[in-house]
């Protein structure tokens, strides 16, 4: 009888760990596969590090697609949830979107047609090549949303005139530890090769903050006007 107990005990906690996640990495398998190809080592670098980013902390990663990519709320979380996109994807369509002035849906639903053409094939069909002011302005865009998020990140020489005296890409991104509360990204003390910890960015509010510490300078750097009330 006591083997019998254990081994139901066994199967019952074998099917709530598959249910829930326990120690697989359910959460990690996307639709769609992760591989960007975007045409820019650099952007396919921090699009995977948003993936780490939007699987643990997933609402200001959706208020930073509502609030400063016109993204509409249900839709991204649709992403996220039942359509089982990579974070960095969702990003992606998101951020190109509104460079172009179209709605998140219609790349969205291109990318899902085009998808193993990468990014870059489908950023040229819409008018956005690697390489251009267009895609470098794209690129751009990932530092203010990172240092909303209070998330570190580097640059690389293309950014380096836009970025005066940021930190440079000498290593990968690490994953920087933050404890989410609703909506609140708020950044733990990061590693030592990270340098200083960043004042977080509070999602849950439409007004502008200041950006996180820049690491290796010790001076915050201001958010750009023009991003302070957001709309959901």
């Amino acid at each position: 009888m006591a083997m019998t107990w254990r081994a139901r005990l066994g199967a019952v906690l074998v099917a709530a760990a598959a249910t829930l996640g326990w120690g697989t990495a359910s959460a990690q398998e996307y639709t769609f596969g992760w591989n960007p190809r975007t045409g820019d080592a650099w952007v396919d670098t921090w699009l995977g590090d948003m993936n780490r980013y939007g699987a643990r902390y997933r609402d200001p990663f959706v208020d930073e697609m509502v609030r400063y990519y016109g993204a509409p709320r249900d839709l991204v979380n649709e992403l996220l949830g039942e359509r089982r996109w990579a974070p960095g994807d969702v990003y992606f369509a998101c951020s190109i979107a509104s460079a172009l002035g179209r709605p998140c849906r219609y790349v969205a639903d291109m990318w899902e047609r085009d998808h193993a053409q990468g990014w870059g094939e489908v950023a040229k069909n819409l008018g956005i090549k690697p390489g251009s002011a267009e895609f470098h302005r794209l690129k751009k865009g990932f530092v203010p949303s990172y240092d909303r998020w209070g998330r570190s990140i580097t640059i690389d020489a293309d950014l380096a005139r836009d970025y005066p005296g940021r930190p440079r890409e000498s290593a990968k991104p690490k994953n920087v530890g933050h404890q989410a509360s609703n909506g609140n990204a708020k950044a733990a003390t990061p590693s030592k090769a990270q340098g200083n910890g960043h004042a977080p960015a509070k999602s849950s509010q439409g007004k502008g903050n200041a950006a996180s510490k820049d690491h290796g300078q010790g001076k915050g750097n201001a958010e750009p006007k023009g991003q302070g009330k957001g709309k959901n």
